[in-house]
């Protein structure tokens, strides 16, 4: 199998931010226990179970169809929710890919280093690469999982080290990186319909369309689409971070597949 950078190669970087903080398918019925049973472990770390109202974590795994054994990318993983959880589900025998870059640590950096210190998760590997400079080895993946993070491909912000991503190329690579029949799912929040891309830049929301267009322009097929986060109560002119919204907002479920 091939080896990602590990979190010890990775440890400089994560240090230099604490100081300065001082082919898989649809699970079936038969598979939701291992999703069930991975939220439910005890050790998770604390405030993860906060999140799992509003993230209804189990649904989103269950969509993805990862299991034991499996090598799956947590691509924008931020601080690293979906990792464990991921992590948990491949098991001894699988891994987990978890992708961030330093404007993420800069949000997440305690989180982060909290989640992978000390060998916790010993079946992740961590690669820390900055926008446009993403490197998969080709047919390594038998899934990907890009959770709240793909409106932040049409973000901007250079003050912050966030340049524009080439977005061609980091569907190229992601679909370069997958087995033939592996799968990508997408979960983020709605924009209206319509919208332009900019609200990535502004509300940090996403037309679906939008994510189905740049999907398929990088060679993957639509496979499968849930309703499991909806929230019809959402206010789409809000930004995500407004109390009003934050953590209840309508997203959208979208599973893609590289052709066989």
């Amino acid at each position: 199998m091939t080896k990602y950078p590990l979190f010890r190669r990775c440890l400089p970087a994560a240090a230099i931010l604490a100081a300065a903080l001082i082919g898989t398918a649809p699970a079936g019925a038969d598979d939701a226990g291992i999703y069930a049973a991975a939220v439910a472990a005890e050790d998770r770390l604390p405030g993860d179970r906060d999140r799992d109202a509003g993230r209804k974590p189990a649904a989103v795994l269950a969509f993805l169809g990862a299991g034991p054994g499996d090598t799956v990318l947590d691509l924008f993983a931020g601080g690293g929710y979906y990792t464990e959880l991921l992590a948990r589900v491949v098991g001894p025998d699988g891994r987990v890919v978890t992708h961030t870059n330093t404007p993420y640590l800069k949000y997440t950096g305690e989180e982060f280093i909290a989640r992978y210190q000390a060998g916790r998760l010993p079946n992740v590997d961590i690669v820390v690469a900055e926008n446009n400079r993403l490197r998969l080895d080709p047919g390594s993946l038998d899934a990907a999982l890009i959770v709240l993070a793909y409106h932040d491909v049409y973000h901007v912000n250079l003050e912050d080290g966030w340049p524009p991503i080439d977005k061609p190329k980091l569907l190229g690579e992601l679909f370069a990186g997958l087995k033939p029949g592996g799968v990508v799912v997408v979960v983020d929040h709605y924009a209206a319909e319509g919208s332009p891309p900019e609200t990535g830049n502004t509300t940090h929301r996403i037309d679906p369309a939008i994510v189905l267009a740049d999907f398929e322009a990088a060679g993957f097929r639509r496979d499968g689409a849930s309703d499991a986060l909806r929230n019809p109560d959402d206010d789409y002119a809000k930004i995500v971070f407004d109390p009003a919204v934050r953590g209840k907002t309508d997203r959208f479920l979208l599973r893609f597949r590289k052709p066989e």
